[in-house]
């Protein structure tokens, strides 16, 4: 049906009206049942997933990328236990067995308010100022273990996720495994696999609300122009079309009761030299390409793990934005967060334990961490605290 106007006079006439009422009704049908399938409704947490054909994801924007199709990774590395399991839902927008179609990609959909919150639009997805990651400088605040003085192609680790209660939109907690290489100066690049209250994250400025959200970032010039979070720049090519990155994680730890972990995992593809993430029981997530890292191309020189906050000293004194559980690691199994099993990736694809260990914890009387070893969790740590309390005015 078109609409034309007459020349001669301010009135309209409809054309092509033949209808067929039997033929229409089945075509909308169809079109009610297609956006069905690709748009799918608000998940609990209030989210938007679009399923987005795989090759128009913001990562093809990229002009290296254009033209490509997603890569598979040649293989995993050696002493990987994978577990198929892949059923098991870990967020809240697929509990009722939503996915997205084979060729697609779920993507958190970015609304209006999203942009709002953000310091302007070009920081929108972007860490908000030059952060050094070996100092407490800028308000950034870790508890972590560290191992450094090697080549290192990769990192595993399974964490407990919580949702730490942060105090206001301009602060963030974050539990996350780091890859680095260069020099906490402007060449500084990372990978940062996170759940985001950052592997987990909550941070109301970029999500606009408290729950616990699996997040990546990316750097290669210590965060200054390059990078950002999930898929919200040409970056990070993501594989799976059942995890959403940037959605929230369900179910959560709780205190003195029921814990929950994911596993994750991001190492480099020995064919082709991409970083890959692999997110819970073997679900390839998707990969970082080489050639956004100068230092990174080759190998990392250093391997975090562990928690982040941001203290803006708001009101005057310490932050009570919480790490992990909000509870000190000395509290131990079900009441403080903890990571398990931590393993790193050597020259040979092999995944081998931890063996020069680092701990920092940059305000221990806010936020401490304790690291054990035993035949089940192999190297652990508990880590986390309240933030602001008598000992952390």
């Amino acid at each position: 049906m078109s609409l034309q106007s007459l020349p001669d006079s301010g009135h309209r006439q409809l054309q092509n009206c033949t209808l067929n009422p039997y033929k229409d009704i089945q075509k909308l049908r169809r079109v009610q049942a297609y956006l069905k399938k690709i748009n799918k409704p608000a998940s609990p947490d209030g989210d938007v997933i679009d399923c987005v054909p795989s090759h128009l994801q913001p990562a093809f924007d990229h002009p290296q990328l254009k033209g490509q199709k997603p890569l598979k990774p040649a293989v995993r590395p050696k002493g990987h236990n994978l577990t198929e399991a892949v059923s098991e839902s870990f967020q809240l927008w697929r509990d009722t067995g939503e996915s997205c179609p084979k060729g697609t990609v779920p993507i958190r959909r970015t609304t209006e308010q999203d942009i709002l919150r953000a310091s302007s639009v070009r920081r929108y997805g972007r860490i908000r100022r030059h952060v050094r990651r070996d100092s407490t400088s800028y308000g950034h605040e870790h508890a972590v273990v560290f191992e450094n003085g090697d080549q290192y192609y990769g990192a595993r680790a399974s964490l407990s996720v919580w949702a730490p209660r942060v105090t206001n939109e301009y602060e963030f907690s974050l539990s996350q495994i780091w890859i680095i290489s260069g020099s906490f100066g402007n060449d500084l690049n990372t990978i940062e696999a996170v759940v985001c209250s950052c592997f987990f994250q909550v941070s109301p400025e970029l999500y606009g609300d408290n729950y616990p959200r699996f997040f990546t970032y990316w750097t290669s010039d210590a965060y200054q122009t390059t990078g950002c979070y999930n898929l919200l720049c040409s970056g990070f090519v993501q594989t799976n079309n059942k995890v959403a990155i940037g959605a929230a994680i369900s179910p959560r730890s709780s205190y003195n009761s029921r814990q929950f972990d994911i596993g994750l995992m991001v190492w480099k593809d020995p064919k082709h030299g991409h970083w890959w993430l692999e997110f819970g029981p073997g679900l390839l997530v998707g990969y970082w390409p080489a050639f956004l890292f100068s230092h990174l191309r080759s190998h990392a020189n250093m391997v975090q793990f562990g928690g982040e906050i941001v203290n803006t000293r708001s009101s005057g004194f310490h932050t009570s934005t919480q790490m992990g559980s909000g509870h000190f690691a000395e509290e131990g199994f079900r009441k403080a967060a903890y990571f398990r099993n931590l393993q790193t990736v050597d020259w040979d694809n092999n995944l081998v334990p931890l063996t020069n260990i680092h701990l920092k914890a940059d305000r221990a009387n806010c936020y401490d961490i304790r690291q054990g070893r035993n035949r089940v969790w192999g190297t652990y740590f508990y880590y986390g605290g309240p933030g602001r309390n008598v000992r952390c005015p």
